[in-house]
């Protein structure tokens, strides 16, 4: 199962690290993990991430929302990866 919070982690962490290092490596794992995270878990149709998919992608339920997964999170690691693209990373 691919999890919504480790993809989220992933892109701040990516970008932090090539914001910090300027890796071509890490910017391009970046955009690899950008890509499919709003590929796969973005709802194109009403906004938000679906928390849960199969191994090969497929959505594994359509809730967006439970016990562990509100709308917290991902708004977080959105509006961090806009100020570290601003140039504000303290």
């Amino acid at each position: 199962m691919k999890l919504w919070w480790p993809h989220n982690e992933a892109l701040y962490a990516l970008l932090l690290a090539w914001a910090y290092t300027g890796r071509k490596d890490i910017g391009e794992w970046y955009e690899k993990v950008h890509s499919y995270s709003f590929e796969r878990f973005a709802d194109p149709e009403f906004g938000e991430w679906f928390g849960y998919l199969n191994r090969d992608g497929s959505r594994m339920w359509t809730a967006k929302a439970n016990g562990w997964k509100g709308c917290f999170h991902l708004p977080r690691v959105l509006h961090r990866c806009y100020q570290l693209l601003q140039g504000d990373i303290s």
